[in-house]
């Protein structure tokens, strides 16, 4: 599910590079928090939160098959050193 709210959050931001994604998963629950670059948050939203709406649903769809219940975090604070730890645990040297 992480890639999955990867994909969806590249294809719509301007700086694809600065999407970062962690995931916490229990045994029916599944945690996973979403962080972009500042000036894409609003572009994550989306008009009426839309853009969101519409990324919690695809993320449902995709957990129901999985009998997990999903929850999207989206997270708009920038800090250095959360993107280096998530760049870390997604390549392992």
């Amino acid at each position: 599910m992480k890639e999955l709210v990867k994909y969806l959050a590249r294809a719509i931001v301007d700086k694809p590079e600065e999407v970062m994604v962690t995931e916490v998963e229990g045994e029916k629950t599944s945690i996973i928090k979403l962080r972009v670059a500042k000036e894409d948050f609003g572009l994550i939203i989306g008009k009426r939160g839309r853009n969101a709406e519409a990324i919690r649903t695809i993320l449902r769809a995709a957990a129901a098959k999985l009998g997990k219940k999903p929850t999207l975090e989206i997270v708009e604070e920038d800090r250095r050193e959360d993107r280096q730890e998530d760049r870390q645990k997604d390549n392992p040297a």
